[in-house]
């Protein structure tokens, strides 16, 4: 058996019904489109929210919310991971590199740095933006952050 005489099982395809082929194919003059209106026409196509007439759904629902144009997404990582990372990699300097190695971001993320969890080495953290208490944390265990 090769790629060219690979064929569907037997009984498990159907030919397409052929419309509009003349009266003697039981599927002609109309070709199952009944009379007039704007379905028997060809070229016609219904919106995708028709309902038949009645008020569509996004018609009925009001609108709500707004998408905030200035708002600054920034990815999360907590003092536990910092840690796992530290004892892992053995490094005591993390930055945007690190964080990029390990997975945890990519080249264009905004870091921020969270208080869950504790760390028991001294770091030296490099990040975008860190939470009062992951700071104090950082620095009671003899560590330094730095804002890049």
């Amino acid at each position: 058996m090769n790629l060219s005489n690979l064929k569907p099982a037997e009984g498990s395809t159907h030919k397409e019904k052929r419309i509009g082929r003349g009266q003697g194919s039981g599927r002609g003059g109309t070709s199952t489109r009944g009379h007039k209106g704007a379905q028997s026409r060809s070229g016609y196509s219904r919106k995708k929210a028709h309902e038949g007439g009645q008020t569509p759904l996004q018609r009925r629902v009001p609108k709500f919310g707004f998408k905030n144009i200035n708002r600054v997404e920034y990815t999360a990582v907590n003092l536990d991971v910092l840690q796992g990372i530290s004892e892992s990699k053995g490094v005591s300097e993390i930055d945007l590199t690190v964080f990029i190695a390990s997975g945890l971001a990519s080249k264009n993320d905004l870091i921020k740095v969270l208080g869950r969890g504790e760390v028991k080495a001294a770091l030296k953290v490099k990040a975008h933006k860190f939470s009062s208490t992951a700071k104090l944390a950082i620095e009671a265990a003899g560590g330094s952050v730095e804002t890049i």
